[in-house]
């Protein structure tokens, strides 16, 4: 299933949070992402309408089955991405952040072959 980037972004915000802190709540979004609150609340309501994230009473932010395959998948292009941009020489900064750009955009067969290539190469 295609989701839309900003939602990508999100959920592997939220995967990323929760890995890191072990729990997450929208601030921890807002602050990650650098946006505003009610701009974070909105997008949390409508990830928990489409069944990506669920939100418990206390404002506790849990990804789905759903929203965690999707979140996994683009952390781990991400960081595969910025793996293989590093094992080119660019430097750790820059290649995680054009890492986040491209994530979204490469084929599969692309990123496929990118990650077969790091695994032949790897050290």
């Amino acid at each position: 299933m295609k989701i839309k980037e900003s939602a990508e972004n999100y959920l592997e915000s939220i995967l990323m949070i929760k890995i890191q802190k072990g729990y997450v709540r929208s601030i921890d979004v807002a602050n990650k992402l650098n946006f505003t609150k009610p701009s974070v609340s909105v997008a949390m309501k409508n990830l928990r309408e489409d069944g990506y994230i669920s939100m418990d009473p206390d404002g506790g932010i849990a990804l789905t089955e759903k929203g965690r395959k999707i979140a996994e998948s683009v952390y781990e292009r991400h960081r595969i991405i910025a793996k293989a941009l590093m094992a080119l020489g660019v430097d750790e900064d820059t290649a995680y952040e054009d890492s986040c750009k491209i994530e979204h955009d490469i084929s599969e067969l692309s990123f496929t072959k990118i990650k077969e290539h790091l695994a032949k190469h790897s050290k």
